[in-house]
């Protein structure tokens, strides 16, 4: 997709708990009414949905939480209806986008106005310069973090991939805090969040060490 094909407003997907990174694929299981409406609305014209993390609602007079600025444009390429009237998709990561403002609609989801500066490198497919040998070697403490909360890296497959997607999965699978997540989401380019994932798990490999005690 080409930036200039880019929409001005979109649908927004405030999913709180969930993050998705441009170039990784989720699957997603849709069956609030305004979100059945909002994916049939995507699913008749450009099949983009913005995916965004709300705050924690403080404000217990707004019906609807206030919303990080940076989430993450994300393109439906599965669909598919239940016998119960729910929709199965699949959405792939896009490009992040900032948020402008809200606009006002009759419709029962939020839309709004965005924008993707600072952000063209997402939708960049050239090779990138970082060595996916030095990515192994950084996130050697990644993997062990992973296997001992019972996720299984295979670095095999994640070798096939280009180095963005990895580093991209890897962010989102991470077992890693929403808010950690959201700051890996925010980092300006690759090299800058493959430097927060090892920022980020230095602090949890430190309190490993720190509640490590000699029996």
């Amino acid at each position: 997709m080409k930036k200039e094909d880019l929409p001005k407003k979109i649908p927004v997907f405030p999913l709180s708990n969930f993050i998705i990174f441009p170039k990784t694929s989720v699957p997603l299981n849709i069956f609030e009414p305004r979100y059945i409406d909002m994916v049939n609305d995507s699913m008749s014209s450009n099949k983009l949905i913005g995916m965004i993390q709300p705050k924690v609602l403080k404000d217990q007079n707004k019906s609807e939480p206030s919303l990080h600025n940076i989430g993450c444009l994300g393109k439906i390429i599965n669909f598919n209806k239940t016998v119960d009237n729910r929709f199965l998709i699949e959405l792939k990561g896009v490009i992040r986008f900032q948020i402008l403002k809200e606009i006002e609609t009759n419709k029962k989801y939020r839309e709004f106005q965005i924008n993707f500066d600072g952000y063209d490198e997402d939708l960049n497919n050239k090779k990138e310069d970082l060595k996916f040998s030095d990515l192994k070697l950084i996130f050697k403490d990644l993997k062990t973090l992973f296997e001992k909360r019972g996720f299984i890296i295979n670095w095999k497959a994640l070798e096939k991939q280009s180095l963005d997607e990895t580093i991209n999965a890897l962010a989102m699978a991470s077992p890693f805090t929403i808010e950690e997540k959201q700051i890996l989401l925010e980092a300006k380019n690759l090299n800058t969040r493959k430097s927060k994932i090892a920022e980020i798990l230095n602090t949890y490999i430190l309190d490993e060490f720190n509640n490590t005690t000699i029996q």
